[in-house]
């Protein structure tokens, strides 16, 4: 499906998944940055002090957006070992009050993800705060996983949504790093199941863990099973490695690459999220696929 878009005297029809990526981002090629959280309230490594953990986030969020980020996921990183499902309501507290800080320091969209898999929460946070996205680690299917098995719940997730009456965005990944599928799953049956049957608004490949990139290979085959849904890379990026991933997806989620000496444990580094953007925005300039449509509307 395609949509047209005018600017001035200048027509442009652009695919379902550009108009989705333009209407949340205000780039067809998106590029999202991670605040990993301090540890939060009834995590075993708690620190006690709440106000530590606002200004840290606060700080990366500013460092993330002020480097060109289009777009900020926050997330209970530090609070392993992760719940398998759902998380303390003190944790649900910390994170809406986070997100509502960030909100009065930037102004790019802003998504949840709340580990391990409790997508009900995030998207409660994300309803009330107005954050536009979550992302869910397992939406459809069943994985195997260090918190045990998981159970993709899209029915209650997707009927929760529309109890809330919310349009929240939910990015699900598709056999989520740090897991391994029960049996043999073919990747293409996977992406359509996440999307077709588990309605996914985007799609997301990473590594086996944390750090490391996905497949070239798999990110075409999700690309093409995905059929306009857009695609992001889920870890693994950086400056090195931006050009031959986003030859296949549509956007990218990065943390790891961005902190102080490419460690998770650090601070993100303003200087290398600097990096990363300027290494990303020539690939995709290279190829004429970054456009912003702030003067573009919906041409009827």
């Amino acid at each position: 499906m395609t949509f047209t878009f005018k600017s001035g005297n200048h027509t442009k029809s652009v695919k379902k998944k550009d108009v989705d990526l333009y209407q949340l981002f205000k780039t067809r090629r998106p590029i999202i940055g991670v605040v990993h959280l301090l540890p939060l309230p009834t995590s075993p490594r708690w620190g006690g002090s709440l106000k530590a953990i606002i200004d840290r986030a606060e700080q990366e969020a500013v460092a993330l957006t002020s480097g060109g980020i289009d777009g900020i996921i926050v997330e209970n990183f530090f609070d392993a070992p992760f719940t398998k499902n759902q998380v303390d309501p003190a944790v649900v507290s910390a994170m809406t009050i986070v997100v509502q800080r960030i909100q009065n320091l930037v102004t790019v969209p802003i998504g949840l993800n709340v580990l391990r898999n409790d997508a009900r929460s995030a998207i409660a946070i994300a309803s009330c705060t107005q954050a536009e996205f979550i992302r869910v680690n397992v939406l459809t299917g069943v994985m195997a996983t260090d918190q045990g098995l998981i159970e993709g719940e899209a029915h209650q997730l997707l009927r929760y949504r529309r109890e809330l009456g919310s349009d929240v965005k939910i990015l699900a990944d598709v056999l989520v790093k740090h897991a391994r599928p029960l049996g043999s799953v073919n990747l293409t049956n996977a992406v359509e199941d996440t999307i077709e049957r588990g309605l996914a608004d985007g799609v997301i490949l990473s590594g086996w863990a944390t750090g490391n990139p996905p497949n070239p290979e798999d990110l075409e085959l999700a690309s093409r099973a995905a059929k306009g849904t857009p695609v992001f890379v889920g870890s693994g990026a950086s400056w090195d490695n931006i050009a031959t991933l986003m030859q296949a997806a549509d956007g990218v989620i990065v943390s790891s690459s961005l902190k102080r000496h490419g460690m998770r444990e650090q601070t993100i580094d303003p200087i290398r999220v600097s990096q990363f953007v300027e290494a990303a925005r020539l690939n995709f300039n290279s190829k004429g696929q970054t456009e912003s449509i702030s003067s573009l509307k919906l041409h009827s």
